[in-house]
Parts: structure tokens; sequence; C-alpha cells
């Protein structure tokens, strides 16, 4: 009778304990009280390999953010979000200047994966996204933007960036992916539009091969 009371207190006092050390193990595994640079940092670089459905390169995540650092930027636009990868990036800069994004994408499959991996990576609350048409939603945003990132489809490139230069204050840039890309006519189009603006400068990053055309607002 000692005994078997002996180790049910013994339980009784250290089954507690283990359970909190179980607990802490599984939120120190979950990672909600880590710095969010760590978090995203680690989400990015094991999912690097990963990405497919038209997401952009590594190298031009990190040409984003620094484009958004910076500048100091806060209050940008994305068109085309795909499963997230440049959202995060982006949303991961905005963290640092007290941002916040808004990304549109058309179809539903890749806007609820992109919601997910916002999750994950621990950015969510830093980016509005939005299951839309941007056809449709661009006209219709009250603005004002700092940084505009265009990479969805490519043959309204040009129309997208009439749509939002009223909207893009000065001092503000306008960034679209693929400025590289041989063949189709949309980005060449565009390229040739905003290289004749006076009231903006235009360069394009060649980081990666797909190339990244970043125009930037000097006058109204």
């Amino acid at each position: 009778m000692t005994l078997r009371i002996s180790r049910g207190l013994a339980l009784a006092f250290i089954l507690p304990l283990v359970m909190a050390g179980v607990d802490s193990a599984l939120a120190d595994a979950a990672g909600p009280s880590e710095p969010l640079d760590t978090r995203v940092q680690r989400f990015l670089d094991g999912a690097r390999n990963q990405w497919q459905d038209w997401n952009i390169p590594y190298e031009d995540g990190k040409v984003l953010y620094d484009l958004i650092v910076k500048n100091h930027f806060k209050r940008a636009l994305e068109i085309g979000t795909s499963t997230g990868h440049s959202a995060i990036w982006m949303a991961w800069a905005l963290h640092k200047t007290g941002g916040k994004l808004i990304t549109i994408e058309i179809d539903r499959a890749r806007h609820e994966a992109a919601l997910r991996n916002f999750e994950k990576a621990g950015v969510a609350s830093y980016i509005d996204a939005r299951l839309a048409d941007a056809h449709r939603l661009v006209k219709t945003l009250g603005g004002p933007f700092d940084f505009v990132f265009s990479d969805a489809d490519k043959d309204w490139y040009t129309q997208y960036f009439k749509d939002l230069d009223p909207k893009l204050v000065v001092g503000g840039c306008y960034a679209a992916h693929n400025a590289l890309r041989s063949g189709g006519q949309g980005v060449a189009e565009f390229l040739a539009y905003v290289k004749s603006l006076p009231n903006y400068r235009t360069r394009i990053d060649r980081t990666s091969s797909e190339g990244i055309s970043i125009s930037c607002k000097i006058a109204r």
C-alpha cells in the first residue's frame, strides 16, 4: 500500500512537470515567440527550391526587399500574388518600415495557398490578400501607393501602370517582373511606354535572368 501511494504521489507531482516540458517544446518548435526575422528567413530558405506557379526567383525577392527597406516604402501593392513568394519578401520588408501590402490574385487555389504560406512565414498581419480580378480591382483602389510590383498578365502591364500612375506618389517606384524575358509584346510595349515618360526614371535590375524593371517617379 505504501509503495502504491508513493507511486501515485510521484505521478501526481512529476506528470504536470513532464507535460509542461512537452508543451514548452511544442511551443519552441512552433516558434511563436521567435523573432520575425528568424522565422521568415527560415521559411524562405526552407522553401527556396519549391516555388512554382509563376513565383519569382529567390534572388528577385531579395531585390524587392532591399528596394522597400532602402526607400522606406510603406504603402505597397502587388498585382499577381501566385502562391505568395514575392509577397512574403515584401511583407518582411514592410515589417521593417511599418507598412503593409495589398496583393491581388485571381486564381482561388493559388490565393488560398498563399494565405497558408503567409501564416507559416509569420507575415500574414502585414498583408491584405485579395481574391479578385486585377483588371477591375486596380481601377477602384484609392491609394496612394509608394511601391507597386506587377507580376501578372504581361499584355495588361501597360494598362495596370496607366491605372496606377495617378495613385503613385512622387518618390515612389513601380516595379515589373520579367523585364528581360524575350518574346511577348506586352513587356516590350510596357517598357517602351515607361521609358518615354519624362517624370520617371527607369532601370532594369539584372540580378536574375528574369529581370525587374524599376521606374521611380521624380515629378508629378
